[in-house]
C-alpha cells in the first residue's frame, strides 16, 4: 500500500496551498480525484447528512465513520484526510480510533477538542473539553500511530465561545503535544486568520464553510495569508442537495426527468467514471479467462 501520510506531508510542505475539497461519499471523492485535486477531505458533516440524513451533532458512531473512511481510501489514490470528530471518547478511545483509521488507509485523522456529542464547527452552542484532556488525546494519537507519517490534525473549537487568544493558546499546546497540523476553527476576520498563520511552526488549516462564521476567501488569498491547506467541506453536499431538490421538483411537477437530461452525466460517461471499463477488463482476464 502507498504511504499516503508521506504523500500528504510532501503536499503540505509545498509552497503552494493544498486544496482538499470535502466529500460526503466515495463517489464524490472519486470525482474530486478525477478533477485533478491532490487530496480529499472526508467531512463528518457530509457523512452525517448522506449516511443518516441528519445534522452533524455527534450521532455517527466510530464504526460508521470508519466504514466510510475505508470506502474513501479504497475508492481513490489521492490522500484521504478523515474527520475523526472527538475521537469518539477519551484518550483511550482515541487510540482505538487512530489505530482503526490508520488500518483503513487514510493519510490523516482530524481530532477536535469539543465536548461530546460534538457539533459542526460553524454552529453555535459548542463546548470544549479542558486543554489538559485534549493534550492527552493528541499525545495518545501520536503514540498510537504505527506509521510515523500518519498526519495528526488537532482542531480547536475554542474561538466561538472563548475568543481567539484562547484558541491560539490551545493550538500551541496541541502543537507541543505532537500534532502535525493545527486547525483553529471558525476565525471571524482576516485579522484573526493572520494571527493564526503567524502563531505556529507546523502547517495550519483553513476551513471554508459556505454561510459559516469565517470570511469566504479563495485558495490564493488564503495562501497569501500563510495557510498551508484549505478544506471546502460542505460545498459538494450543498450542491448535491440542491441538484437533487431540482430533480425531484421537476419529476413531481412533470412526471418525467426528460427536461433535466442535459444536466445529467451521460450513462456511458458515468460508468467510465466509476470504473466499469476496468472491471470489464478484469472480468475478461480472471472470470472469462480471455
Amino acid at each position: 500500500m502507498h504511504n499516503q501520510g508521506k504523500k500528504l506531508r510532501e503536499l503540505l510542505s509545498s509552497k503552494e496551498i493544498l486544496v482538499a475539497p470535502g466529500a460526503h461519499d466515495a463517489l464524490t471523492a472519486k470525482i474530486i480525484e478525477k478533477s485533478g485535486f491532490n487530496a480529499v477531505y472526508m467531512t463528518g458533516y457530509g457523512q452525517a447528512a448522506s449516511h443518516l440524513g441528519m445534522p452533524d451533532v455527534g450521532l455517527l458512531s466510530m464504526s460508521e465513520m470508519l466504514a466510510r473512511a475505508n470506502n474513501f481510501a479504497s475508492a481513490v489514490e489521492i490522500p484521504v484526510i478523515a474527520d475523526g470528530d472527538t475521537g469518539f471518547g477519551n484518550a483511550i478511545n482515541v487510540m482505538r480510533t487512530v489505530r482503526q483509521y490508520e488500518l483503513a488507509g487514510v493519510a490523516a485523522i482530524q481530532l477536535e477538542d469539543q465536548v461530546a456529542p460534538k457539533k459542526c464547527g460553524h454552529m453555535t452552542g459548542r463546548q470544549v473539553i479542558t486543554i489538559e484532556e485534549m493534550v492527552g488525546k493528541v499525545k495518545a494519537a501520536v503514540e498510537t500511530r504505527q506509521n510515523p507519517d500518519l498526519v495528526i490534525i488537532a482542531r480547536t473549537d475554542a474561538r466561538t465561545v472563548h475568543g481567539i487568544e484562547e484558541a491560539i493558546r490551545r493550538g500551541k499546546a496541541y502543537e507541543e503535544a505532537g500534532a502535525d497540523v493545527i486547525f483553529i476553527e471558525s476565525p471571524e476576520s482576516v485579522e484573526e486568520m493572520k494571527i493564526i498563520t503567524s502563531s505556529f511552526k507546523v502547517p495550519v488549516l483553513a476551513n471554508m464553510v459556505e454561510g459559516g462564521r469565517s470570511p469566504q476567501l479563495s485558495a490564493p488569498e488564503l495562501q497569501a495569508l500563510g495557510y498551508d491547506i484549505v478544506i471546502f467541506p460542505t460545498a459538494s453536499t450543498y450542491i448535491t442537495a440542491q441538484s437533487m431538490k431540482n430533480l425531484m421538483e421537476e419529476l413531481k411537477k412533470t412526471g418525467t426527468t426528460k427536461g433535466l437530461i442535459d444536466q445529467m452525466i451521460p450513462f456511458a460517461e458515468f460508468n467510465a467514471l466509476i470504473g466499469l471499463n476496468e472491471i470489464r477488463e478484469l472480468e475478461n482476464k480472471f472470470v472469462l479467462g480471455e
